[in-house]
């Protein structure tokens, strides 16, 4: 298996510093925290996801998908938090490159993401741990940092920009925010992530999950996500088909594994039943992290195709 070492970085402007908050605000506690006390009356913009549709079909049929109102909103408010210079370094600026060879790996020179590392807060060599308010969270980061939220319920799941940016488009989808879960994958998060992905209708739009133990630098539940208008060679990898699992839909999941390439990993397809994709993604990595087995996801095609990377803890 892959070892991984590793690489913090920071993720939001406020990760250095504490704020402190004044009392008896009339909007909020004073601060520019997305707390309970703040993000009730923040003007937060609400894109609401569709979640009654979850058939595949109709992107499956090789027609070109149509313009996504979600794909505007993000770059748009992405390239807003830019112009007004919230990220620490300009990512388009980062010279990218495909090495030359037979996988073409993409390399990326970012000097400014490599010299913001922080140390980790937490232990690397356990995938579960409880969460910790005492330590840096996404409720603790700026407004002007988040995008837009996805429901308007108490807790509401957000997108928030990544200001050590890797890609264009960088951001976060942080699910039910004010719940402060641990970074753990869970079936309802897992399905919300699969279906921003269909929603942003963009094949070049990955999402990723990152374990502890296998990148993660915090411990409040969050998935990557940005842009690159290359495939990556994982997803031109051949594959070989191990099973295939009914689902409750009465749809067919496919489970293969990667086949020449230099890491292992598992893929996972689905025809039609988006849900049934990510219950049986879900459940893998739900079996993964309760046996501490590090792992990262890769959510590509639009939500069609998940690529699962069983790791293994490097202590150094």
């Amino acid at each position: 298996m892959l070892t991984i070492k590793r690489v913090p970085t920071v993720v939001s402007n406020y990760q250095d510093h504490e704020e402190t908050a004044s009392e008896n605000s009339e909007a909020g506690c004073g601060s520019n925290c997305l707390g309970n006390c703040s993000l009730s009356v923040s003007k937060l913009p609400l894109y609401q996801i569709t979640k009654d549709k979850v058939d595949l079909t109709e992107e499956a049929s090789g027609e070109e998908p149509r313009m996504s109102f979600l794909h505007d909103l993000l770059l748009g408010q992405w390239e807003d938090r830019m112009n007004r210079g919230l990220f620490r370094y300009d990512v388009t600026s980062c010279e990218t490159k495909i090495i030359p060879g037979e996988y073409g790996f993409i390399a990326q020179l970012n000097e400014g993401r490599h010299l913001k590392k922080r140390l980790t807060e937490f232990r690397i060599d356990q995938v579960l741990q409880s969460f910790d308010e005492n330590k840096f969270n996404f409720t603790k980061i700026g407004q002007e940092e988040m995008l837009f939220r996805l429901d308007d319920s108490k807790s509401p799941s957000v997108v928030a920009i990544n200001v050590s940016p890797i890609e264009y488009g960088h951001v976060l989808l942080i699910p039910r925010v004010l719940d402060c879960l641990p970074q753990r994958i869970d079936h309802e998060s897992f399905l919300l992530a699969l279906y921003v992905a269909k929603e942003a209708a963009d094949p070049f739009f990955r999402l990723g999950y990152n374990s502890l133990g296998a990148f993660a630098t915090i411990n409040h539940l969050h998935f990557q996500a940005y842009y690159l208008p290359l495939p990556f060679p994982v997803e031109k990898a051949p594959t070989s088909r191990i099973v295939t699992v009914k689902g409750h839909q009465d749809t067919e999941v496919i489970i293969s594994q990667l086949l020449n390439y230099p890491v292992r990993g598992l893929v996972f397809e689905v025809g039609k039943s988006l849900r049934d994709l990510s219950d049986a993604v879900a459940s893998s990595c739900i079996c993964l992290q309760d046996n501490n087995i590090p792992f990262n996801v890769l959510i590509s095609d639009c939500g069609r195709r998940i690529i699962l990377f069983p790791q293994e803890i490097l202590l150094l």
